[in-house]
């Protein structure tokens, strides 16, 4: 269950296959490890949250579709969630700090293959990013988890 590490200017995020109730322990203290402090939830529930939460780790339930885009009332959560503080909504917090669409998605896959499928690469080829995590004194050193 070795995460893959996603580092960005102020940005740092841990991509991790979801775990089950039987390695959400194991899974529990690799976030820790990282420091992590928010966990989005985005594929379907297979693990009980109560083990991260005594452990100080906010859990987000944010499912979409597996291979689909984001809807955009999870994309208006994860940048309010980014600005207190899984592949293609990292992507698109790299695009609101102003890295170009083709950059986040090599970087990405440059460090987790078979990240980010073709519809999910059109949909971020059109996204416009709204500059809602450039400078402003915003600080996202914390980790975020898929």
């Amino acid at each position: 269950m070795e995460p893959v590490v996603i580092e960005y200017m102020d940005m740092k995020f841990l991509i991790m296959d979801r775990p089950t109730d039987g390695t959400i322990k194991t899974f529990t203290t690799e976030l820790k490890k990282h420091g992590v402090k928010d966990l989005v939830r985005v594929c379907e529930t297979t693990y009980k949250t109560d083990i991260p939460e005594m452990n100080g780790i906010r859990v987000y339930d944010w499912q979409f579709c597996d291979g689909s885009p984001p809807p955009a009332n999870i994309v208006e959560a994860w940048i309010k969630l980014l600005k207190t503080r899984s592949p293609v909504l990292v992507a698109i917090a790299l695009i609101e700090k102003g890295m170009q669409y083709e950059d986040a998605v090599t970087l990405i896959r440059s460090k987790k293959s078979g990240a980010i499928n073709a519809r999910q690469l059109d949909y971020l080829e059109h996204y416009r990013s709204k500059s809602r995590l450039k400078s402003r004194n915003i600080t996202c050193k914390q980790c975020i988890v898929m």
